[in-house]
């Protein structure tokens, strides 16, 4: 038995995108600059006495190699290559511009942070079919100091983030494209042709998503749970269309119809483009490891052509390299954090520090650059997934679904190795997904157009006092983000816990 409204073509198309089309451009690139200013701003400060800083030490040196030798690394007695190339590639991109300088290994990253507060703004109007709520999102991502951080330092996982904004955005095109063309069928009358339903044709916007998870398994492995989430979450949006459009077999007409199609698009094309981004080290005769079939024991694999045999071999060092990163327990690193104390940041991490320096008036200042997710926005963590939860369980939301799938791809298979050493910066693909978990709840608050005009204005009040608590949060923990001088008593007074000392 159906529920009411399928296969109904109201039912099957979503509210329609609003009409401002370029409006809403406008904003997205007035907000996205705003985000380059706040992003890029005194970007080459805090450094080592010139060098990188924290992790900077291995990837920005890494990547510098890479410019040097063509695009792969050639370190075979170092052999600390924890990561595929395509993050490092990035950074070497800005060196190569700017030289070995804290700008030239940090431009990338920047440029990375930037493009995220733009695609965000493209996404969360999209979720709400709301233009402000689209520019309340962007403004929410610039002022989240976990992401304002990560996107001014020459690290990875920013990167990693961009990538998977962008897949994400491509599958929420690709969900409106697909329930467009089976409306089309619907009014053509031949939904009923098929007990599967039609074909959808190619999937332009599915096959962009798979290129961008490629390069987020380019950047750092764990890119894979990114494949197999947004994969399901992909196939369930086909169902529920040929379900809402009255296909009389909807699962199975999914898997007729859609799932070869969404294997190729989404585990195929992945895979293909991550040994792509390994093309550079398969065309050299120098980088780590590129000949392990000559020196090695234990490759194994004799079937498989000699490149990849090494490359097997190389993959299963950094697999190991993972495996067995753990801390001691009578050496436990200083700003190790878990899991479960990233939804709502209780363990921030400090890159830089320096004190008795000039420049907050007094003759002995600390200038520090803190890792701290903006508390206005990562205390309500918890509160807003649990709604999430819900609205997506109660009253079958797909918006808040959607996020949850986005969430919980980055942070549950954290769980798998618990002894495993962890830092709060592998929450940084977290950030857009918990931003845009905020602005659908700041959406219900606000109200819709046919609410009556008190409540909107209440709603308005409420949303517009939020968003300002956020923005002043930020502003206030401007200097421990930047490394800007300040008194010791200032930075004392941006400690807010025990737990971030």
């Amino acid at each position: 038995m159906r529920t009411p409204g399928e296969g109904d073509p109201r039912h099957l198309l979503d509210v329609a995108m609003p009409a401002d089309r370029l409006r809403a451009w406008v904003i997205t690139v007035v907000i996205a600059l705003a985000a380059g200013v706040v992003r890029f701003w005194n970007l080459g400060h805090a450094t080592d006495e010139g060098t990188p800083v924290f992790d900077e030490k291995h990837y920005v040196p890494q990547a510098w190699q890479m410019l040097r030798n063509g695009g792969y690394e050639d370190n075979p007695g170092y052999e600390l290559v924890a990561h595929p190339p395509v993050g490092k590639q990035l950074i070497a991109i800005g060196e190569w511009l700017f030289g070995y300088t804290p700008w030239g290994w940090r431009v990338a990253a920047a440029l990375a942070g930037t493009v995220m507060v733009l695609l965000i703004v493209r996404i969360a109007r999209r979720l709400t079919r709301s233009t402000l709520l689209g520019a309340l999102a962007g403004l929410l991502l610039i002022c989240d100091g976990l992401s304002h951080v990560q996107s001014r330092v020459g690290m990875l996982d920013i990167f990693q983030a961009m990538f998977l904004l962008a897949a994400f955005a491509c599958l929420l095109a690709d969900r409106d494209q697909v329930r467009q063309r089976m409306s089309l069928v619907f009014a053509d009358g031949r939904i009923g042709d098929s007990v599967w339903g039609p074909r959808l044709g190619f999937r332009w916007w599915r096959f962009g998503a798979g290129i961008l998870l490629g390069l987020t398994c380019g950047v750092k492995w764990n890119g894979i749970y990114y494949i197999m989430a947004f994969g399901l979450l992909c196939v369930f949006w086909d169902v529920m269309a040929r379900r809402a459009a009255g296909v009389r077999r909807p699962w199975s007409g999914t898997l007729v119809r859609d799932t070869l199609p969404a294997l190729r698009s989404m585990v195929a094309i992945p895979l293909l483009v991550y040994f792509a981004t390994w093309a550079n080290w398969f065309a050299s005769e120098t980088a780590t490891d590129r000949h392990a079939t000559l020196v090695a024991d234990d490759v194994g694999m004799a079937f498989l052509p000699d490149p990849l045999r090494s490359l097997l071999y190389y993959q299963l060092n950094v697999l190991d390299f993972h495996t067995h990163l753990s801390t001691p327990a009578n050496d436990p690193h200083p700003w190790e954090s878990k899991p479960w104390a990233w939804p709502m940041g209780m363990r921030p991490m400090l890159y830089y520090y320096e004190n008795n320096v000039p420049g907050c008036g007094r003759a002995s200042c600390v200038e520090a650059t803190m890792l701290i997710g903006t508390p206005a926005l990562w205390w309500i963590a918890l509160p807003v997934a649990a709604w999430a939860v819900w609205r997506a369980t109660s009253a079958l939301d797909w918006r808040y679904g959607a996020v949850l799938v986005g969430y919980g791809a980055g942070y549950l298979p954290w769980f798998l190795n618990l002894d495993r050493q962890m830092y709060y910066f592998y929450a940084t693909p977290l950030a857009p997904f918990l931003v845009l978990g905020i602005v659908l709840v700041l959406g219900e608050i606000l109200g819709g157009a046919r609410d009556h005009l008190e409540r909107r204005k209440t709603g308005l009040l409420v949303v517009a006092l939020y968003t300002g608590l956020v923005v002043a949060n930020f502003v206030w923990l401007w200097p421990v983000l930047n490394g800007d001088a300040i008194t010791p008593e200032r930075w004392q007074a941006e400690l807010w816990l025990p737990s971030w000392r």
